[in-house]
C-alpha cells in the first residue's frame, strides 16, 4: 500500500474510534444527566485550583463562544454542580466554581469517562495499551497523566 493510501487509512481508523469513544462516552453520561459538552465544561473548570475561572477564560480554554459557555453553566448552575460568584476584587466580574454536588458529579464523570476508555480498550492486552498510549502521546506531543488525574 502507498504512503498516502496508509496515512488515509489510519486517518480513517482514527475517525472511527474518535466516534466509537465519544458513542460510548455519551452513553456512560447518560445516567448522570450530563451531555458530554458539560463533561467538558466541568474538567475544565476542574483544572482551576486556586481561583475559579471567568467565562470567558473557559470560553478561551474550550475554543468556544462565550455564549455557549454560558448556556452550559445555566444548565448545570440548574442543578447545582456550579455556581457564580463574584470576584472578591472586582464586583462587576463573576467567576464560576464547582458545588459539593459539582465535585461529586465530577468523579462520578471521571468514572464513566474510564468504564468507556475500558468498553474500547478491552481488547488490548496491557502491553499493547501502553504501546497505544505511547503512540498516542507521541502524535499529541503531550504528556501521560499522573495516575488518577485521567
Amino acid at each position: 500500500m502507498p504512503a498516502s493510501d496508509a496515512s488515509g487509512h489510519l486517518a480513517e481508523q482514527l475517525l472511527r474510534l474518535t466516534r466509537r469513544l465519544h458513542r460510548a462516552q455519551k452513553r456512560h453520561l447518560e445516567p448522570l444527566g450530563i451531555t458530554p459538552a458539560q463533561a467538558r465544561l466541568l474538567r475544565a473548570l476542574a483544572q482551576y485550583d486556586t481561583r475559579p475561572p471567568r467565562m470567558a477564560d473557559l470560553a478561551a480554554q474550550l475554543e468556544v463562544v462565550p455564549r455557549a459557555v454560558t448556556t452550559l453553566v445555566d444548565a448545570l448552575e440548574a442543578r447545582d454542580v456550579v455556581r457564580r460568584v463574584p470576584d472578591p476584587t472586582n464586583r462587576r466580574v463573576i467567576r464560576i466554581e464547582l458545588t459539593d454536588t459539582g465535585r461529586a458529579t465530577l468523579r462520578a464523570l471521571r468514572r464513566a469517562r474510564r468504564s468507556a476508555a475500558e468498553d474500547i480498550l478491552e481488547p488490548l492486552t496491557e502491553q499493547e495499551r501502553a504501546q497505544l498510549g505511547a503512540l498516542l502521546d507521541t502524535l499529541t506531543n503531550c504528556p501521560r497523566p499522573a495516575p488518577g488525574d485521567e
